[in-house]
């Protein structure tokens, strides 16, 4: 057990380091450190969610196979964004788009769908508000990427509710369901730094806040899995 939470620790370390990395490059213009940097951060949370192949359960191993799934297309769509293209971006959006359906429908097998506006209750018109305001903000300069967009924004509007649904009812037990409801308000919150920076302004003050709210949210939900019994 000491073994694999030191394990844990040095995976989450790789991570930051490689987001420390990548924040450098971004700020200084190292095309090579930003993809190395990218890439040794999206790996480090893909192989802490390993963790997931030891959950104990049926319904526990398939939250944890799903919440797998997501990270490792959440990679993938980390790779995807180091283009810059138009068909990069979009590559990217469909991949954390899969992934974003992943997480929800981890979310299933630990909280009935039918439950989830119940248990968020109130909170549940935030994401709403922020999703639907971001949309208006960004409609006029999306072109032809309106469709997809609303799809991305409708699919992480719910994975949102989901978390609220399980953080609220401790659905996986505490502090797991806890770490998997901030990691995916943090996903969330990394999502608007992406959209401003495509279309408002490519800033590195775009990147200061988003990237770490991105990566810090993936590390979170990584961790969500280990010691879920």
């Amino acid at each position: 057990m000491r073994a694999e939470i030191e394990m844990q620790v040095a995976l989450t370390i790789v991570c930051v380091a490689g987001l420390a990395a990548l924040l450098f490059a971004e700020y200084r213009g190292y095309p090579r450190l930003r993809v190395a940097g990218k890439i040794v951060a999206a790996l480090a949370f893909v192989m802490l969610g390993l963790e997931a192949f030891e959950i104990r359960g049926r319904d526990a191993q398939k939250f944890g196979l799903c919440i797998f799934g997501g990270l490792v297309l959440g990679a993938i769509g980390d790779a995807a964004l180091l283009g810059h293209s138009k068909k990069a971006f979009l590559a990217g959006l469909v991949a954390f788009l899969i992934g974003h359906i992943g997480y929800v429908v981890a979310v299933t097998f630990v909280v009935a769908p039918r439950l989830w506006l119940e248990t968020a209750g109130i909170y549940g018109a935030l994401p709403v508000i922020v999703g639907g305001g971001a949309l208006f903000v960004l409609w006029p300069r999306l072109g032809s990427l309106k469709i997809p967009v609303i799809v991305y924004v409708i699919t992480i509007v719910t994975m949102v509710i989901a978390a609220l649904a399980v953080g609220r009812s401790a659905a996986i037990g505490e502090p797991h369901s806890c770490l998997f409801l901030t990691g995916a308000s943090l996903f969330f919150v990394s999502d608007l730094a992406v959209a401003r920076n495509r279309f408002i302004a490519r800033t590195f003050s775009n990147l200061a806040w988003g990237l770490p709210a991105y990566f810090g949210g993936q590390l979170l939900i990584a961790w969500c899995l280990v010691g879920l019994a």
